[in-house]
This record gives C-alpha cells, structure tokens and sequence, in this order.
C-alpha cells in the first residue's frame, strides 16, 4: 500500500517527482552527446556536426544562465559562456566540468562557476573513470587539492601543475576556501606564466577563479639550478638513446624519469623558496581579495 500511496501523492501535487532544472540540464547535454556521437559514427560531414555541436552548446548555455543567474563578482562580466569545450569526444575540451565561464578577455582573470550539485555529478563521473589517468575522487576537498581537477575541469589544452597552496581566511559564510598557485603547460619544467588559482564553495554556489600572478613570480636562482642539473642529466640520457642502434629504452625511460624528478625538485624548491620573497605578501592578498569578492563582499 505505501507504494500505491507514494503514487497517489505524487500525482496529486505534481511535484515531488518532478525533474530539477539541474536535472534537465543533464539530460539535454547526454541526449546532444549521443545524438552527435551517432552523427559521426555514420560519418556525417564535419560542418554538419559541428552544427549540430554549436547548437546544442548554446542551448545549454542558455539553461546553466537559467541554474545560476547572473554573476555579482567584482571585475568579472555578469554573464559567461558555457565551460564546456566541445560536446564530441574526439575533440578537445569535451569533458570539461558542466558550468559557465566568465572573463573580460582571453588572457586576463577568469572565474568558472557552477552549482554543488553539478560539481558532485561531475566529480562522481570521474571517480567512476575507467583510466586512471582521468579518475578524480568523488569528494569535494580531496578534489580540490589534486592539480589534475584543474587540469580536466577549467581548461581543455594543457594541464595544470601546482607550485604551492595558499593560505586564505575563510570568507563569512564559505564552506570551502582554497587557493593555489601554479600554471598550465604542455611540458614540464620551470613555467614563469603563474596563476593564483582560488575556488569558494558557499551553500549551492562553485566558483573557481583564475588569475595571472600579480605581482609576477620571480625567478629563484637555486631553483633555476635544480632544473638546469636534471635537464642536463635527461638530455645525456637522451642523447644515449639516440645513438643506439637498438635504441634502448632504458635510456629513453631514464630520461623521462630524469626530467620527470627535476620538475618535481624544482617546484618543491620554489615551495620551500618562495614565501621568502618579497612579493609574496602581494600574492597572498591577490589570492585573499578574489576569495573575497567571491564570497560576496
């Protein structure tokens, strides 16, 4: 009988069970996914999917700018566009974390923000990943603290590589604050295009900003010397491998490890460096003053 009641009252009220806009939302980005993955397996033409992928991208522009309304953080623009990079999994940027982007231009600061519920979809989608290249955990602050969410969730053509975490006051009313500083890169090695990277969770609101470091990260000369040491080392390794007749991947592996252990060494010099430096203060302020205005203050 409980079951025919529960049936009885929802027909009555007509919305216990009914679909969250969150809910709609998903079902229309896998509906488009499926819809544009079947167009390419019979080999539709280019132009025709990527019709069809535009289209889809800005109706789900549309019902993300319905979820979160418009933006109110200082120096960012009240209406974004999708996150999202492409809706086919052959190209890049498919994949990305489901929300709206936000930003002035394309090389100054920008702020990704979406809700809690979405972040959790998304974060189980990758705790559930089959590579675990790609397998991100499903909570929230244990995510936060990996340089691959960052990779996979705000950007879709190089990956993100932290230098050191930021300490932040925790804003009135935040749930969660956390800052770091690092950069994205298609190789590794000493980046100096650093950003402060500050993510706030407050009730049902995401938002991840991204800045460039200001004032600019300064070079640490006995960091510099870390990497220039194991980068000459890699290429030795490097060079032996070429050589080889048969070429021999242990020298080809003792390089990658090689420089692999330099990137490591040198961004933990920078960690251990760094807070010295005349300009960390300012750097801790620009990370305080974005979690800040995040916040809502």
């Amino acid at each position: 009988m409980r079951l025919v009641w529960t049936i009885i009252f929802a027909l009555v009220t007509g919305t216990v069970f009914a679909a969250s806009p969150e809910d709609d939302y998903i079902a229309a980005r896998d509906k488009a996914i499926s819809a544009i993955a079947a167009m390419a397996s019979a080999n539709d033409p280019v132009e025709t999917l990527d019709a069809a992928g535009a289209k889809a991208l800005t109706d789900l522009e549309g019902r993300l700018s319905t979820i979160l309304g418009p933006l109110a953080v200082a120096d960012f623009p009240a209406n974004g566009t999708i996150n999202l990079g492409s809706l086919s999994d052959a190209d890049i940027g498919f994949g990305m974390l489901d929300g709206l982007r936000y930003a002035k231009s394309d090389d100054g600061p920008s702020l990704v923000a979406t809700t809690r519920g979405l972040l959790e979809r998304w974060l189980q989608s990758r705790a559930a990943e089959l590579d675990e290249n790609f397998r991100l955990p499903a909570d929230i602050d244990a995510a936060l603290k990996l340089d691959a969410f960052y990779t996979q969730a705000i950007n879709s053509d190089a990956a993100f590589t932290g230098t050191l975490d930021l300490s932040l006051k925790k804003p009135e009313g935040a749930d969660i604050a956390f800052a770091r500083l690092g950069g994205w890169a298609q190789d590794i090695g000493p980046n100096p295009d650093q950003q402060v990277i500050v993510t706030i969770v407050k009730g049902n609101s995401v938002m991840i900003a991204s800045a460039p470091a200001t004032p600019p990260v300064p070079k640490i000369t006995a960091c510099d010397a870390v990497w220039t040491s194991a980068d000459a080392a890699a290429q030795k390794f490097q060079e032996a491998y070429q050589a080889s007749d048969l070429k021999d991947e242990t020298a080809y592996d003792a390089a990658n490890v090689a420089w692999e252990k330099g990137d490591a060494d040198y961004r933990a010099c920078m960690g251990q460096h760094l807070p010295s430096e005349p300009v960390f203060p300012a750097l801790l302020a620009q990370a305080q003053t974005l979690a800040d205005h995040m916040a809502g203050k």
